[in-house]
């Protein structure tokens, strides 16, 4: 684990594996990097893998927002140039793929590919009113007040019935979530407008969205899968939000494909 000044702001991050291309993993809100403990594990041993706790978040400086979805790349970009990484792959979900969209349209060189789980590129009509609701009810109330139904959007019924110890996991994730990093990005992503540029996107694309996914509907992942040209499309099944946790084996099955058939990797004996 490590911290470098960038964009104003101490960033934690970590690297795990030490050969292979670069691939970047960016979290949701309210969450931290731990939430791709299990992505890691099967990834470093072909990949040097980069994580980080976005603005606000984890280890990460928690500045007074708003923030934006601009600032939040200029972070990755602050964080990439200290380490030299020059090109990478990214996995991003929710707000990580709405950090990730926002960066490769910044710097379309930079991505080898680009995977975009549960996400979204374009603010939905209720946008100012529903995430205004969220930053008031954290600001008067604090994040406890947040995570029961946070949970309910992030996972079935059945899953948050089914698995105590996850839910107790995530829940204390979203409850250690600092005020004024879960409002500045809420901020940030209540504003995200980026459909109608996704055509400038040129690095492969795979994008996966859980089929009752209501925080960031699939109608909308669709919608991304048409105007990213030569872009992947998945619907998973039995998963809401956070699909990586949720049906874990079947996103990761489908992540280490796309990126077997994306990625040079130095494969050793």
């Amino acid at each position: 684990m490590a911290f470098v000044h960038v964009n104003g702001i101490d960033l934690h991050y970590t690297i795990d594996g030490s050969q292979g291309p670069w691939i970047t993993l960016s979290h949701s809100l309210a969450c931290n990097m731990s939430a791709w403990d299990e992505q890691v594990e099967l990834l470093k041993n072909d990949f040097r893998v980069l994580r980080f706790d976005t603005r606000g978040h984890g280890r990460s400086s928690a500045p007074p927002g708003p923030y934006t979805l601009e600032q939040l790349a200029q972070d990755v970009d602050g964080l990439f140039m200290h380490l030299g990484i020059t090109q990478t792959h990214w996995l991003g979900i929710s707000m990580g793929g709405m950090i990730g969209q926002t960066y490769a349209l910044a710097h379309p060189s930079v991505f080898q590919s680009l995977i975009l789980a549960d996400s979204t590129s374009r603010r939905p009509a209720n946008a100012t009113s529903m995430w205004g609701e969220r930053i008031q009810i954290a600001q008067t109330q604090g994040m406890q007040a947040l995570v029961e139904s946070t949970l309910a959007r992030w996972f079935t019924e059945g899953y948050r019935t089914s698995h105590p110890d996850v839910m107790a996991r995530i829940g204390k994730g979203i409850l250690e979530t600092p005020v004024n990093g879960f409002c500045g990005c809420c901020d940030a992503i209540s504003k995200i407008d980026l459909l109608d540029r996704l055509h400038e996107i040129q690095c492969p694309t795979l994008i996966m969205v859980g089929e009752h996914d209501h925080g960031t509907p699939p109608e909308m992942s669709r919608q991304m899968h048409a105007n990213i040209k030569h872009s992947e499309f998945l619907l998973i099944p039995n998963a809401a939000h956070i699909a990586s946790i949720e049906q874990e084996a079947l996103f990761n099955e489908v992540m280490l494909a796309f990126l077997a058939m994306h990625a040079n990797l130095a494969r050793t004996a």
